[in-house]
């Protein structure tokens, strides 16, 4: 009896909430069978013998089609938004109602009266008449409500996204952006029409199209564009000198971040992007869920966006340090005021203070600890090699004797491509972390892994922040060398990855993220420029500087002697680590204490040639300035040659 009332007060309960649908469709029943009748008699007079036992069986028809109604969700969706899907769930209901009521009538009446005919036309009729008013007051809702202000848009991508975008624009009385055309290079809808927007061809006609049009606002709705086809189609909506925006990624759509109208600027992400990072979410999820995590480094870029991303796997408590105050202050505020359910924690620490760090280890006890605490900046720590030593390395040595001392379960050391016949003291120093945390490995019951990795778009003191200052200045970009490339990645790619590589060590191991294709800082600054609606040589230069100090003009992921072999994940690959002998590391070690103590900085340089045996310091370069013309037919002939 329960389950019959729960289900009645489901029912009723769903007819009340759909008010005036239900009873629009309860009035179309008795129509739709009396239409039927009339039309079975051609349009004239309904014999009594006929309509008598007609009219009877409306006492079945009814309702069994209200259940079929409600059996298939009629009023689950809006008429203002009515869909194929809405008209697949009437052809549904009818003809399951038709169904019942062909066996009911059967079974008590015999069908005595009633036209074969009748039957037939009963559900084509009731579907017209149930389907047509919802489509009819969509549609006036939509073009009844035309925007009668707003910009001129074209809207590149005619597909899903394109659609939605338009549909949504257009039905809103009052819009800043009224789309009059659509771009899509799928020859088979051009010159159709998508809510009355015309298809006006394909993209290599934009400039065309933004004349004819007289366009105001490119709108690119492609979500699930690769890099290479947003970096063709941003050069030729940058031609026509009109701003243009874009519709958020694709991921962005899938986890909810974002909705159709999210118009944003096209980003240097978007042209440098890269495929969606896959993660095995349940192994991250065993690695964090209910543990007590710690970040050293936690202001930081790749720091705070490791706090980001591990507080969704709700860790028991996440422990947060860095130097910085004020990044510390930063972080802390922003988890503080997000929606996880995690104890945080935060301690001004500094990681060479081994007195420090062992009493947050002691008072907390974490089970993982993420090491991104460095110094980093590769011209600063050129002639620093005092700060750049006593961080990058006594700090690892610090905080990963702790983390074996208290029985830390893993220890997770964020190192870098520039650790690989390094050419720099920042390099050299982290190359100094990678050995030690290979070889405590094998002299502790902590799992130390390390991932190495190159640069991440937009991180603090990188070349992304510094471009986009300098254009917002006018200019001119500087860039060291027209050949120079650097590996990137975004920071959120970048941590998800890295949080993914440490459920997959079990200690000693070098992980190096995929960083795909190598990239031209030159192009890297063009690209800019033309996101920032700015013409190359006209309202911004490039000059070309010498190799800074300690720069190299490649990186490297992976040292000569180092073997890779993959694993489980696409994007993850392994070297074999290159173990030293221990006590020789720690004398030395021990080396670097006395000379920090001392500030030789002579001494320390030495003892990092000795550490770190492929260090090879470039050779002085001048800061002499090369303007971008001066350096252009150079660069055209070797790309004709690479061609």
């Amino acid at each position: 009896m329960k389950s019959l009332q729960s289900v009645f007060n489901k029912f009723k309960n769903g007819l009340l909430s759909s008010g005036s649908a239900f009873a629009h469709d309860l009035v179309m029943i008795p129509i739709a069978w009396l239409l039927a009748y009339w039309i079975r008699f051609n349009l004239g007079y309904i014999p009594v013998d006929n309509l008598y036992p007609g009219l009877i069986a409306l006492m079945l028809v009814v309702p069994i089609q209200i259940l079929a109604y409600w059996r298939f969700g009629l009023y689950r969706g809006m008429w203002r938004f009515a869909s194929m899907a809405d008209m697949m769930r009437i052809g549904k209901a009818t003809l399951l109602g038709s169904a019942l009521l062909v066996v009911s009538l059967f079974i008590f009446t015999r069908m005595e009266g009633i036209p074969r005919s009748v039957l037939i036309l009963y559900p084509i009729i009731l579907v017209l008449l149930l389907g047509g008013p919802r489509f009819i007051y969509r549609w006036f809702k939509d073009h009844r409500l035309k925007p009668i202000h707003g910009k001129r848009v074209l809207i590149i991508g005619a597909g899903s996204a394109g659609e939605m975008l338009a549909r949504d624009l257009l039905k809103e009385k009052v819009n800043p952006y009224m789309p009059v055309a659509f771009i899509d290079d799928n020859p088979r809808i051009s010159g159709h029409e998508i809510h009355g927007v015309r298809v006006a061809g394909a993209t290599r006609k934009i400039q065309d199209v933004v004349n004819e049009y007289a366009i105001e606002v490119i709108i690119l709705a492609i979500p699930g564009a690769a890099a290479k086809q947003m970096r063709r189609i941003v050069r030729l909506c940058s031609k026509t000198g009109v701003p243009f925006r874009t519709l958020p990624r694709l991921q962005d759509f899938v986890t909810g971040q974002s909705t159709v109208q999210d118009l944003r600027e096209v980003s240097i992400d978007d042209l440098l992007g890269r495929d969606q990072v896959e993660l095995d979410t349940e192994e991250i999820n065993r690695g964090i869920f209910g543990k007590t995590v710690l970040v050293s480094g936690a202001g930081g870029s790749i720091g705070s966006e490791l706090c980001r991303q591990i507080s969704k796997y709700s860790p028991k408590e996440l422990i947060l340090i860095d130097s910085s105050e004020y990044n510390l202050y930063q972080i802390h505020h922003e988890l503080s005021n997000s929606d996880m359910d995690i104890i945080l924690q935060r301690r001004l620490v500094d990681v060479t203070d081994q007195v420090a760090v062992e009493y947050v280890l002691k008072k907390f006890r974490p089970n993982i600890i993420y090491h991104a605490a460095a110094y980093k900046h590769v011209p600063m720590l050129e002639d620093q090699a005092r700060p750049a030593l006593k961080n990058n390395v006594l700090g690892t040595k610090t905080i990963a004797e702790a983390a074996s001392s208290y029985k830390v379960d893993e220890f997770v050391l964020v190192s870098t491509d520039k650790a690989v016949n390094p050419t720099n003291i920042m390099g050299a120093s982290k190359r100094v972390s990678e050995l030690i945390c290979q070889n405590i490995n094998n002299r502790s019951q902590t799992r130390y892994v390390t991932v190495r990795f190159g640069n991440v778009l937009d991180s603090a003191g990188s070349v992304v922040p510094l471009f986009r200052e300098q254009i917002k200045k006018g200019g001119p970009v500087t860039v060291t060398d027209p050949e120079i490339t650097r590996f990137f990645m975004t920071i959120p790619e970048a941590s998800q990855l890295i949080m993914q590589a440490a459920v997959l060590g079990n200690g000693g191991e070098i992980f190096i993220l995929d960083m795909g294709e190598a990239v031209k800082i030159a192009d890297l600054a063009k690209q800019m420029i033309m996101l920032s609606g700015k013409r190359l040589n006209e309202d911004i230069e490039i000059k070309f500087t010498r190799l800074r100090p300690g720069e190299k003009m490649h990186e490297e992921l992976v040292h000569d002697s180092e073997k890779v072999s993959k694993t489980k994940h696409p994007k993850i690959t392994l070297a074999k680590s290159r173990t030293v002998d221990w006590e020789w590391l720690v004398r030395l070690i021990d080396d670097i204490e006395v000379a920090v103590s001392v500030h030789d900085e002579n001494e320390l340089n030495n003892i990092l040639k000795k550490l770190v045996p492929e260090y090879e310091p470039p050779s002085s370069t001048d800061d002499n300035v090369i303007p971008f013309e001066s350096l252009h037919s150079i660069s055209s002939k070797d790309q004709s040659k690479s061609h």
